[in-house]
């Protein structure tokens, strides 16, 4: 079984917006963009989401940050890789005037002010690490990191990050076995009373 792995293109957009939403519930029933985008169909979400990895914007959902997995031409993972200091919160805010949706800016900023790590702008930053059903532990996750972080290093980095929720285990476990070392928890209470987690956890790596 041959995993292709290249970069996304806005062809890509409904696909990575699928994604993009079955990551950030992790197996939660809603996640930050339900909150985002206040609560409606996951259809309606979809599409929201879809419109936000090609705005013109560079947020950090954008198609451009993103690597895909393929295997005999059907996509079966994603891998996003961006950098924070051009992928602000201002510029995911900005983006979300952009689509004209109508949005919960509030509660998202409270839960990030109150969830945040300020992690330092010179990082790279992984997100989005996600694998269709029926293609799991084949080594497309594998496949999608180690090309990321050459195309990293090709960047000059040397120090890339990722958060995961405190108490996803299987996803904690699958960074460490990329190198990934936990380097700080945050407990949040906001976080517990909308998603059911204590918090986050901080990763990192040097490569």
């Amino acid at each position: 079984m041959s995993i292709k792995i290249r970069k996304a293109s806005k062809e890509d957009a409904k696909f990575l917006a699928q994604m993009i939403l079955l990551s950030s519930r992790a197996d939660k029933k809603i996640g930050i963009f339900d909150v985002v985008f206040n609560y409606i169909s996951d259809e309606k979400l979809i599409e929201n989401i879809e419109k936000l990895t090609i705005t013109t914007i560079k947020n950090y959902c954008h198609f451009s940050n993103f690597l895909i997995a393929e295997i005999d031409s059907k996509c079966v993972g994603t891998l996003c890789s961006y950098e924070p200091r051009i992928a602000t919160q201002e510029a995911f805010l900005d983006s979300l005037k952009e689509i004209g949706s109508e949005v919960n800016t509030d509660e998202y900023k409270e839960i990030f002010q109150q969830c945040d790590f300020n992690q330092n702008k010179c990082t790279l930053i992984f997100d989005f690490m996600e694998e269709v059903e029926g293609f799991i532990d084949v080594g497309i996750l594998k496949a999608l990191m180690q090309k990321s972080l050459l195309a990293a290093r090709l960047k000059g980095y040397r120090i890339a990050q990722a958060v995961v929720e405190i108490g996803s285990l299987e996803t904690l476990l699958f960074y460490k076995t990329l190198g990934f070392k936990e380097i700080r928890q945050k407990e949040c209470e906001i976080y517990r009373e909308k998603f059911g987690r204590n918090g986050l956890v901080l990763l990192e790596t040097e490569f």
